[in-house]
């Protein structure tokens, strides 16, 4: 225990108070800028109820090409080109219909989609990437690490559609917009972290699309590594606008309800690039201490 403590008390001397209890989904709790976070939390934070998760939030416009097509809790990005369109994440198969509502409404066709790319192998975010592939028929991009799991997200018996394997650094590009997909692996072996360039009002932003940075089950030495260079790299990364694959991520629903015609953009937020990448890190941090702890009990 005298090390769990000694690690604590460091931590806490950086800003954040971490607070770590044996058991149950509500430790251990962190506080991050006046917050404070449990697995419980965080978990509840980004999925909502079930009704979130498949209801369409108003679709609008976030900066320069890059709007949000998805529901109130599981976030899908289109990125429109004047070569056709690429889609960041389709989320649950059963919410392709309100994806596709969604960029209708924006006056955009669903079937311009030329490109589907992904966040990380989990079912609220690439599920549907069949049905998508089957409408559009894009082009579907994975992180090579994350293959296998893809390829057992099979909705209703579908094969997982993968046209093109890329590996950290690599990049997507169409009609003049560039990605560029950084590996930030730990939620998932291939967890990608997206990075973009935007020209808005005459003005140059940096845009990062987070992965989950969320730490899951027993943190092996190997998982502890590849979160360590996780929160490295996403730190490292420029960034003016930050988002997420979870709208709770980035304070979507906040930030929405401060969109005015001719007041500043609420997306553009550089000085929180990183508020999920601190709370995510402290909770690693606390979750492994716990772990550690344990052991020498």
């Amino acid at each position: 225990m005298k090390r769990l403590y000694t690690l604590l008390a460091a931590v806490a001397s950086s800003g954040v108070v971490i607070v770590a209890q044996q058991g149950g989904p509500d430790h251990p709790s962190v506080t991050v800028h006046g917050q404070v976070y449990t697995p419980r939390s965080i978990l509840a934070r980004n999925m909502g109820t079930n009704e979130d998760q498949t209801t369409q939030f108003p679709p609008h416009k976030i900066i320069g090409n890059i709007y949000y097509v998805g529901t109130k809790t599981l976030s899908s990005f289109l990125i429109v080109t004047p070569q056709g369109n690429i889609l960041l994440d389709s989320t649950y198969e059963r919410n392709v219909p309100v994806i596709q509502k969604s960029v209708s409404d924006l006056g955009f066709k669903f079937s311009d989609i030329k490109i589907l790319l992904g966040n990380h192998a989990h079912g609220d975010h690439q599920e549907g990437d069949a049905m998508v592939k089957q409408l559009t028929g894009a082009q579907v991009v994975a992180m090579a690490e994350d293959v296998d799991t893809l390829k057992a997200i099979k909705p209703g018996g579908k094969e997982h559609p993968i046209d093109r394997i890329i590996h950290d650094g690599d990049t997507v590009s169409l009609g003049g917009t560039t990605l560029t997909a950084h590996l930030t692996a730990g939620h998932t072996p291939g967890c990608t972290t997206w990075t973009t360039k935007v020209r808005d009002a005459g003005k140059d932003y940096d845009v990062v699309f987070h992965c989950s940075y969320r730490a899951q089950g027993t943190i092996t030495p190997a998982l502890a590594d590849a979160f360590n260079r996780t929160f490295k790299v996403a730190r490292a990364l420029p960034c003016d606008v930050p988002l997420g694959d979870h709208g709770a991520q980035y304070n979507m629903q906040e930030k929405y309800a401060k969109l005015k015609p001719g007041a500043p953009n609420p997306f553009i937020d550089k000085a929180n690039c990183n508020l999920e990448t601190d709370i995510q890190e402290a909770m690693f941090k606390a979750t492994l201490a716990e772990q550690q702890a344990a052991k020498t009990q």
